[in-house]
């Protein structure tokens, strides 16, 4: 595990990457190949809270990644919302991004085996973060997908030791 600071992000990975006919754990490609997603739902430091807050809803997502151009510099999340806006009074349609959002954001590489991703997304309290591969982010993960994918894993393990054992 490496942590590295580039621009104002924290960058999780391994330095590892999958390589075919190796036994190896499941990594953030493996998960975002198994989902129907588009790209990175993003906006801009000088986007709304609202603006922000809309695109949320619309896509039924819990964070966005904030960009100063196509530079990724912070994400922002329902909890941002609770606790810089609403709790405060803050005005969503005159608030700008860039003034509430966190940063700097930890972020994982593609190649991040998922039970690393984990771990550091507990340990850092974190339920979203960013996938950045060549300094360019190109999706979110969430806990929930987490989750969703070792229940999956889980799953398929069951089923496996089912047939096994109905076959002796």
């Amino acid at each position: 595990l490496h942590f590295a600071s580039l621009q104002g992000i924290i960058i999780a990975g391994s330095g590892n990457t999958d390589s075919p006919g190796r036994c190896s754990m499941p990594t953030v490609s493996w998960l975002l190949s198994k989902r129907n997603s588009g790209p990175i739902a993003a906006c801009s430091v000088d986007d709304t809270v609202l603006d922000a807050a809309v695109l949320m809803n619309e896509r039924m997502i819990g964070s966005v990644a904030v960009l100063d151009g196509d530079r990724l510099v912070g994400i922002f999340t329902e909890r941002d919302i609770l606790q810089r806006i609403v709790a405060v009074e803050c005005d969503p349609a005159a608030t700008r991004l860039g003034d509430v959002m966190s940063a700097p954001v930890t972020v994982a590489a593609s190649n991040t085996p998922l039970d690393m991703l984990r771990t550091i997304m507990r340990d850092a309290h974190i339920r979203h973060i960013p996938i950045v591969d060549d300094d360019t982010p190109i999706a979110m993960v969430s806990i929930g997908d987490l989750n969703k994918a070792h229940a999956d894993e889980q799953n398929e393990t069951i089923h496996a030791l089912e047939t096994y054992v109905s076959i002796r």
